[in-house]
């Protein structure tokens, strides 16, 4: 059964389906935990051109996605579904809220999810008014179109669902979702020029290792995303961790 269904208006569709196709995404399409269906705003044209922008009001450079081809695929992917859960339409844009981890595990609670990947100057904005639910940003920076966008939402929310990843805990214990950064990871072999495992991880003792981690998040944290912290109440156990951590720090200094 498709737990969830992924749509992307995009005018470049083959650009999506052929990124989807690979890893934890294409195993997920593969095994019909989820579905993505791609709809070119070109296809619901009205003009023999095709066309899908138009210059800005008020001059300046680019050009502005028009509302028309835009309203009409969105509509479509909504008349191709009858989600039994809830169904949300975003536009991928630089004014968006930041995505986060919290976001994107709501989001994975969508029985259908509508990513509108824009193109050119912008959209036009009564597009974003009255077809989107909710603008989303991937950072405060600019890229050519929101296809790669999509594509990071739809990988991060996918790996979420139950029975996509070949191990239930590898989610619960990435990056940000316990609203810290993830600890460090060490593999074979045991010795790399002068740095060796360290030694907790090498004496199988669960609930030492356990701990070790717990330490190493909260300090890598610490140290590169200090914002996070703020948002985060430590319980008592991890406010003696972290002060663990940064005295160890300060003696290798």
């Amino acid at each position: 059964m498709v737990l969830t269904r992924f749509d992307v208006v995009t005018l470049f569709p083959e650009m999506v389906t052929a990124a989807a196709a690979y890893g934890v995404t294409g195993r997920a399409i593969e095994r019909n935990i989820v579905s993505l269906s791609v709809w070119n705003p070109r296809d619901y044209t009205q003009d023999r051109h095709k066309t899908v922008d138009d210059r800005p009001y008020g001059g300046g450079p680019g050009m502005v996605m028009k509302y028309q081809p835009l309203h009409d695929a969105v509509s479509a992917a909504q008349q191709a579904a009858t989600p039994a859960g809830g169904r949300k339409v975003v536009c991928l844009s630089p004014q968006g809220k930041p995505i986060t981890q919290a976001l994107l595990k709501d989001a994975s609670q969508l029985a259908q999810l509508v990513l509108v990947a824009g193109r050119y100057e912008g959209i036009d904005e009564r597009f974003v008014d009255l077809d989107c639910d909710e603008e989303w940003s991937i950072g405060d920076y600019v890229i050519s179109g929101g296809e790669l966008a999509a594509l990071i939402v739809i990988d991060a929310i996918t790996r979420l669902l139950p029975g996509v990843l070949g191990d239930a805990d590898s989610a619960v214990q990435d990056s940000h979702a316990a609203g810290l950064l993830d600890c460090p990871h060490y593999t074979r072999p045991e010795q790399i020029n002068d740095r060796a495992v360290p030694d907790v991880l090498m004496g199988g003792n669960h609930a030492e290792i356990a701990r070790w981690r717990m330490k190493q998040a909260l300090g890598r944290t610490w140290q590169r995303r200090p914002d996070l912290l703020k948002n985060n109440n430590l319980d008592a156990e991890q406010d003696k961790l972290l002060k663990e951590f940064i005295v160890e720090l300060n003696k290798k200094v």
